[in-house]
Order: structure tokens, then C-alpha cells, then sequence
């Protein structure tokens, strides 16, 4: 075998790739990073108006974008998405499972109802879109990288201010979900990780930020620094592509260093 070069590891070029919360923030910038690399985007979530919007965006960069409305927490709209990219695009080489809720409130106060629709979406979703991809695609193919994004939050607990314990709950779970899909899904060639972001700039993260303020959370970093609009894009592309054709199981703190001093 002759080693391909860096180049070509990390080529996307004819590969289908399906982002849930695809219409702003992370995810959105995982389905441009990969939309660069090469692959053809799938992007998915609950408001047409914001998908529309974001495939343009991409589609004016050169990327072959497409989108799908969906409620990511819905077993039948889950089946849905995972059935018409595969009309659309054909197989799906590629799932990012991105779509997510958080909820703050006291654990001693904590509304059930909150507990379930932040569960639903955030691991339950994840399950169900990545059983339907694997038994459609994926399985039949022996090939497919899956990618779960995750928290740091999922990997302790939070300071005393922050109070969002089904979020953490919720994302914990991602990082074991992924590491037994890993080790279950192994044998057919299909690769599962998981990314942990620390503190990015975005609409879920914008109230915390107001509350806490930025520079005070940056401060916790040992790179004095929140996450960007292209800190997410290296990472993913390596996890997606043959690059990263023998990781799997694993989670990557993509956060500025603040797990390596906190212990999560």
C-alpha cells in the first residue's frame, strides 16, 4: 500500500455528510468545514426559514448544501430526515449529531418536563437518527463515521453559577452513547466519536455568557480565549475523514485548555 498524502486523507470529495442543528452555530460550522473538505451537506433542523438561509450561505461558497426541516427530538421526523438525504443525496457516509437543548434551572427545581425535552434531543435523538443511518447506509456499506458533539459540560460537574444539570446529564451520556456504539458498531467499519466544546459564542450559550460575562469565562481557559467560528472545523474534518480512520470511542475537548485544569 502506498501511504496517500495528507492531502488526500483528508478529502471529502463524493462523500454525504448529514448535520443535525445544521442552521447556525456549531453546527453550522462543522457543515462548512466539511462542506470545504469536499462532501455534499445534508443540514437539519426544526425552523425552514434558518435552513434555508444556511444552505444558501454554503451554496455561495461553492458547497453542494441542501436542507431538510426536522424536530430532532421526534422518532417519525427522525425517519423522515434519515430517509429523504438518502433519496436525495444517496448514502450517507458521514452523520454529525449536533441538534441540542439546555435548561437552567436549580436541580431542586428542575421542571420534569424540561428534563424530558432536553433528554429527547440531546441523547435520545442521537440514538435514534444514528440506529436509522446505521441500519440504511452505514451497516450494509461497512463504512461510516459518526460524530456526536458533546460538552465539556458532560465531563464533570459545573460551577456553583451554572445550573443546567440535565444538560451536563445529558451530554455525559453522549460521551458513553459514543463509546459503546464505537465498540458495538467496530466490526463494520463504522467509526463513532465525539467532540466536547468548551464556551463558543452562540444563540444556546448567549444568556450564560450575558450572566457570567466573557472575558470572566475566558479567564477560566489557559489560552484566555472562548471558542471561535473555526475552532470546531479541524477537529471534525479529522474525526469525518480517512485521517482519522483508525480513532474511534474517543471524545476531544476542543475548549482552550479548560478541562486539562478543572479535571473534567
Amino acid at each position: 500500500m502506498t501511504p496517500r498524502t495528507i492531502q488526500q486523507l483528508f478529502d471529502l470529495t463524493g462523500r454525504v455528510a448529514l448535520v443535525t442543528g445544521g442552521s447556525r452555530g456549531l453546527g453550522l460550522q462543522i457543515a462548512q468545514a466539511l462542506g470545504e473538505a469536499g462532501a455534499k451537506v445534508m443540514l437539519a433542523a426544526r425552523k425552514a426559514d434558518e435552513l434555508e438561509q444556511a444552505a444558501a450561505g454554503l451554496q455561495a461558497q461553492g458547497i453542494d448544501a441542501r436542507w431538510c426541516a426536522a424536530d430532532c427530538a421526534r422518532e417519525d421526523e427522525l425517519h423522515r430526515l434519515g430517509s429523504e438525504t438518502l433519496q436525495r443525496l444517496g448514502d450517507i457516509d458521514i452523520l454529525v449529531n449536533n441538534a441540542g437543548a439546555a435548561w437552567g434551572a436549580p436541580a431542586e427545581e428542575h421542571p420534569l418536563e424540561a428534563w424530558d425535552k432536553v433528554m429527547n434531543l440531546n441523547i435520545r435523538g442521537y440514538f435514534i437518527l444514528s440506529q436509522y443511518v446505521g441500519k440504511h447506509s452505514m451497516i450494509p456499506r461497512r463504512r461510516g463515521s459518526i460524530l456526536n458533539v458533546a460538552s465539556i459540560a458532560g465531563l464533570g460537574g459545573n460551577p456553583p453559577d451554572l445550573k443546567t444539570i440535565a444538560y451536563n446529564t445529558s451530554k455525559g451520556a453522549v460521551i458513553n452513547f459514543t463509546r459503546a456504539l464505537a465498540a458495538e458498531w467496530g466490526r463494520y467499519g463504522i467509526r463513532v466519536n465525539a467532540l466536547c466544546p468548551g464556551f463558543f459564542p452562540s444563540k444556546m450559550t448567549r444568556g450564560t455568557l450575558q450572566a457570567l460575562g466573557q472575558q470572566r469565562l475566558a479567564a477560566h481557559a489557559p489560552l484566555n480565549r472562548l471558542g471561535d467560528d473555526e475552532d470546531l472545523k479541524g477537529a471534525a474534518v479529522l474525526f469525518a475523514s480517512d485521517a482519522g480512520k483508525h480513532i474511534t470511542g474517543q471524545w476531544l475537548a476542543v475548549d482552550g485548555g479548560v478541562s486539562a485544569v478543572t479535571g473534567g
